[in-house]
């Protein structure tokens, strides 16, 4: 990918801060700076919350919501140097009015929309923003497992009447990390298509 792209590739675990701390470190040494971060690694679970073990709630909490904020306070000492960044977080629409059989994932997803909010307050002094994007079902190797008519039931519950697409979501991200949304800082917009309003 970052050979088609023509860019930099730098891999980190999110659950390790050693390594969310490397990949910055390495960011910051090929760039000579950042100027927006965008916050995306997710795992889902799909199980009853009786069902979840300490270690399924471990590690959906520890990637979305805790790698979330590790990277952020990676990157904060030098957007705060600088007086200037963009954060957008990556929540889900059922970090908003959870979902069922996704206990775990909702409250790690919630979390994020959270934690977007104490950043945003904390960092404006600092002329940083931070947003949250919310996606809805988007087709994404998340979703691959789901059967077909389970997709086609959930594009039909969407108002718009489809999935979403990987690229709705990022010209979503795009615009909260460009100086057109310098004037907006702890928000969370939905991309789902309706599906919840």
């Amino acid at each position: 990918l970052a050979a088609d792209l023509g860019c930099r590739a730098i891999s980190c675990d999110a659950r390790l801060e050693a390594d969310v701390d490397r990949a910055v470190s390495e960011a910051l040494c090929a760039l000579g700076g950042v100027d927006a971060l965008i916050v995306c690694a997710g795992v889902a679970l799909f199980a009853l919350a009786q069902d979840t073990s300490d270690a399924d709630l471990d590690r959906v909490v520890d990637v979305d919501l805790c790698g979330t904020f590790r990277a952020c306070r990676a990157v904060i000492p030098h957007m705060v140097s600088r007086k200037y960044g963009r954060i957008v977080t990556v929540a889900s629409m059922w970090g908003e009015v959870g979902a069922s059989c996704e206990s775990a994932y909702s409250a790690a997803k919630g979390g994020v929309i959270a934690l977007t909010k104490a950043l945003a307050k904390e960092l404006a002094p600092s002329g940083i923003t931070v947003n949250c994007v919310s996606p809805g079902v988007i087709d994404t190797e998340m979703n691959a497992s789901l059967s077909a008519d389970a997709l086609a039931a959930l594009a039909a519950d969407t108002p718009l009447g489809r999935i979403g697409t990987p690229d709705e979501v990022a010209a979503a991200i795009a615009f909260f990390a460009s100086d057109d949304a310098s004037f907006i800082t702890g928000q969370t917009l939905g991309v789902n298509g309706g599906y919840i309003i």
